[in-house]
C-alpha cells in the first residue's frame, strides 16, 4: 500500500510545500548562477532512467561553465567549476531543483539514484530491480558509503531498499541525509562527483 499509493501521494504533498516555501531561494540561487556561469546558464538537465527503465530529463542546478580552449574543446571541469557551483555542490544546494522532478512524477524523495542510461545494458536481472521504484533524490546506497563503496555494493543496497520499501524507512534515510549534509559525510565537491549528492554526469 505504502510503495504504490501513499509514498507517491506524500512526494507530491512535500514537493509542493517545499516550491511554495522555497521557490524563492531557487531562483535566487538560479539568478547567482546565471550571471557566474557566463551564459552558461542555470541548470543543467540530463537524461536519466526512471521507473520501469523510462527516460527522463533530470533537473539540477548548473556549477559549471561552458568554457572553451582555443580548440573548441571544453575546458577541464575543475576549470570550469565556479566558486558558486564548488558551494552548492559541497552543501548539496545543486539538487534541489529535483524536487521539480519529485513534483512531476519522475522521481521521488528516496529512492535509488538515477544512473545515466548507458549502463542500462550492463545490469544483471537482479540489479535492473532498481527500476522497479521510482528514482529518489537520495537513497538507501547513498546513506550506506555513497562513494566509499563499491557499484556491486550499491545495487545491492538499491534492490534491498525496493524490496524493504516503507515510511519509516524512507523516514529514516531522509534523516540520514539531512546528518550527511550538515557534517559534509562523504559529499564530493569536485567536477566529476557520483553518489546521492551528485552523480556522473555532473555540471
Amino acid at each position: 500500500m505504502y510503495k504504490k499509493f501513499i509514498k507517491r501521494a506524500l512526494d507530491i504533498i512535500i514537493a509542493f510545500i517545499a516550491l511554495l516555501l522555497f521557490g524563492w531561494f531557487l531562483l535566487l540561487i538560479a539568478l547567482c548562477l546565471c550571471i557566474a556561469n557566463k551564459g552558461a546558464g542555470s541548470f543543467f538537465l540530463q537524461e536519466r532512467p526512471g521507473k520501469d527503465g523510462k527516460i527522463f530529463k533530470v533537473i539540477k542546478f548548473k556549477s559549471m561553465t561552458d568554457e572553451r580552449d582555443a580548440e573548441g574543446n571544453l575546458l577541464p571541469g575543475e576549470q570550469r567549476v565556479t566558486k558558486i557551483g564548488r558551494l552548492i555542490r559541497t552543501t548539496s544546494i545543486d539538487e534541489l531543483p529535483q524536487i521539480v522532478n519529485v513534483f512531476k512524477g519522475d522521481m521521488s524523495l528516496v529512492g535509488p539514484r538515477p544512473l545515466v542510461p548507458r549502463y542500462l545494458s550492463l545490469y544483471s536481472s537482479e540489479q535492473a530491480r532498481r527500476h522497479e521504484v521510482r528514482p529518489g533524490i537520495t537513497g538507501w546506497a547513498q546513506v550506506n558509503g555513497r562513494n566509499t563503496i563499491t557499484w556491486t555494493e550499491k545495487f545491492k543496497l538499491d534492490v534491498w531498499y525496493v524490496d524493504h520499501c516503507s515510511l519509516w524507512l524512507d523516514i529514516k534515510i531522509l534523516w540520514m541525509t539531512i546528518m550527511s549534509v550538515i557534517l559534509r559525510k562523504d559529499i564530493d565537491s569536485g567536477a566529476g562527483k557520483v553518489g546521492s549528492i551528485g552523480f556522473d554526469g555532473t555540471n
